[in-house]
């Protein structure tokens, strides 16, 4: 197991696209420190890009790589190898891979010149997304065997949880805004990694003053280390379901 992650995180450290995406995020981050004077801006403006940007490339990689992969893949199903170890091993090699690259790219400058507790979640972040996103592009994949199907079903999951939930959620306020919905916001939040992302970041911004009663609700329930613990522990759950799932499916199919 362990020489199949190994194989695939260096056929992926080599790719050209994982080596650009590197040194988008690298040129990207080290320039929105240089031009903001003060950190938790850059670190603001990292924020954004962190949750528009890895989400895609995440999702999009993972996906063209399993398709990629999948005469080799067929290779060492035929071994006498468990499946799901051979799952695994793809997951882990391309999660890693990517991580790896986000770490390089916005990590080494986030530590160089905005080293804080919020540089800290904001990285712990990034890597939770791109596990999760990865997760998500290998439940797309295994659903069906058609590459063009995969990557749009890959596309259409980005496409939900970075922009149209956002606007489901402020449609659900709008409508029941003469309704006490700060626990249902609270619920909503947690059904989305990506806002879960954002509020862990931005409450140690201390940007919650600017969300009113809701952001203190979120301040006296994430603020907290055991808040923090339990955000990151729903995180980890968008993690595990989708490749709980994908595995499932991958074990029982014909290849």
């Amino acid at each position: 197991m362990s020489k199949i992650i190994k194989y695939v995180f260096y056929d992926i450290i080599r790719n050209k696209i994982v080596l650009g995406y590197t040194l988008f995020l690298l040129l990207l981050s080290i320039g929105l420190f240089n031009l903001s004077g003060n950190p938790d801006k850059a670190i603001l403006s990292l924020l954004n890009l962190v949750l528009l940007t890895v989400p895609l490339i995440s999702i999009i990689f993972a996906t063209t790589h399993f398709y990629n992969s999948y005469e080799f893949i067929e290779l060492l199903v035929a071994q006498p190898i468990n499946r799901k170890k051979i799952f695994l091993s793809e997951y882990l090699g391309v999660a890693c891979s990517l991580a790896g690259a986000f770490i390089l790219g916005v990590g080494v400058p986030v530590l160089l010149f905005g080293a804080s507790i919020t540089g800290l979640y904001l990285m712990l972040t990034g890597i939770f997304i791109t596990f999760i996103f990865v997760a998500m592009a290998f439940l797309a994949s295994v659903i069906t065997r058609d590459k063009a199907k995969g990557i749009g079903i890959a596309l259409l999951l980005w496409f939900y949880f970075a922009l149209i939930y956002d606007g489901i959620v402020l449609f659900i306020l709008y409508t029941f805004a003469d309704y006490p919905l700060e626990n249902a916001t609270l619920v909503l939040t947690a059904l989305n990694p990506i806002d879960l992302g954002r509020i862990i970041v931005l409450l140690n911004l201390d940007v919650s003053a600017l969300m009113g009663y809701t952001g203190a609700l979120y301040k006296s329930i994430l603020g907290s280390l055991w808040g923090i613990g339990l955000a990151f522990g729903l995180l980890l759950l968008w993690i595990v379901v989708p490749y709980i799932s994908s595995s499932s499916i991958f074990s029982r199919r014909d290849l």
